[in-house]
């Protein structure tokens, strides 16, 4: 090393908020902080109050592509600290008032989340609704009730379990909750690349879509899979020709039943695509 260059400081601390369960990589600067510091940090969404937290044992490069926090301002100061407590407080009762005014007008919408934009200047109500709802009335009451600049925001299926949270399948915490900060494409196509059933049941997140996680290994079985024969075809081998009963992409075994009946395993790496038989001509 040159006697010149000064060492590199990590300067990256794990923090959490509120609003979210997720933990934020972000930049503390020449700030000496400790786990369970109360701090500031700036989000796309403005100047929010955050606690430090030991960082995870395992990092998803997921959780690190897009932080919703990118740097740390100061310490929280107790006036930070009674601001929070109080918009604590009043989300919760402008949660009650906006639910009651909904069930006075009979809109077709479900609230799932109240937030108080960091200075105060505006309140947001994420709802879901199947189509799109007439909520002008309910807006201009909660504005003259509220006296504050209210804005209405419909999120999906997906966006409500991320906020909600909850367990998944595998009995761990919902990917979008833990760590995930933006959804990837998931489609029926991943499910039959990676040889799953095609049940409803099986395959769907508690938000009632395709499960997030389909997406984790798609790449790997579609590169695993591309020397691979499909299952049905004839194929001829050193015991004579048979027909593909099984392929499993991750032990690389191929199942052939012979035309007597046995079955024979061959691993994928004696594989041959010229032994695959011809497709017959159709008629």
């Amino acid at each position: 090393m040159n006697e010149h260059t000064e060492p590199i400081m990590n300067t990256m601390r794990s923090i959490k908020l509120r609003k979210q369960r997720r933990v934020f990589d972000c930049d503390a600067g020449e700030l000496h902080l400790n786990i369970g510091d109360k701090i500031i940090v700036e989000t796309e969404s403005g100047q929010q109050l955050g606690v430090v937290v030991p960082r995870p044992a395992h990092r998803c490069c997921a959780a690190s592509s897009s932080p919703a926090a990118n740097k740390v301002l100061r310490k929280a100061e107790q006036i930070d600290i009674r601001q929070e407590e109080l918009n604590i407080l009043k989300e919760r009762e402008y949660a009650l008032v906006c639910r009651k005014k909904i069930a006075e007008y009979n809109l077709p919408m479900k609230l799932i989340n109240v937030e108080i934009v960091p200075d105060g200047s505006k309140i947001i109500f994420f709802f879901t609704a199947e189509n799109r709802v007439d909520f002008r009335s309910l807006v201009k009451e909660l504005a003259a009730d509220l006296r504050t600049r209210i804005e209405m925001r419909q999120i999906g299926a997906r966006n409500e379990a991320q906020i909600l949270g909850g367990i998944g399948c595998c009995g761990r915490e919902l990917c979008c909750t833990s760590f995930l900060h933006q959804f990837c494409p998931v489609t029926i196509k991943m499910t039959k690349e990676q040889g799953l059933a095609l049940d409803p049941a099986k395959i769907s997140g508690v938000c009632g879509r395709l499960m997030c996680c389909l997406s984790y290994e798609y790449e790997t079985y579609a590169e695993l899979k591309k020397n691979l024969p499909k299952i049905g075809k004839r194929i001829t081998t050193s015991q004579g020709t048979g027909k593909i009963r099984q392929v499993n992409v991750i032990t690389q075994k191929i199942l052939i039943e012979m035309e007597d009946g046995h079955i024979v395993e061959m691993n994928a790496d004696e594989f041959k695509p010229e032994m695959l038989a011809p497709a017959q001509p159709s008629k």
